[in-house]
């Protein structure tokens, strides 16, 4: 998992790539949802975690 930054860049899953992932700082605790990526167009699940101000972010493949 990652910290919340304004642009966060992750690794896709699937290719390895270099992504842009942008989460809404507020909401629930925890969420869950699938967007694909934009090199490859897999699709993964992202799980967005809340505590206090920090959100967290960790992109999974859509199979495991």
């Amino acid at each position: 998992m990652q910290p919340f930054a304004d642009e966060l860049l992750l690794q896709c899953p699937y290719c390895g790539e270099q992504v842009e992932v942008t989460v809404d700082p507020g909401g629930p605790s925890s969420e869950t949802y699938v967007e694909d990526c934009s090199v490859c167009c897999r699709p993964w699940v992202v799980h967005v975690s809340r505590e206090e101000e920090d959100v967290f972010v960790h992109l999974g493949c859509e199979d495991d």
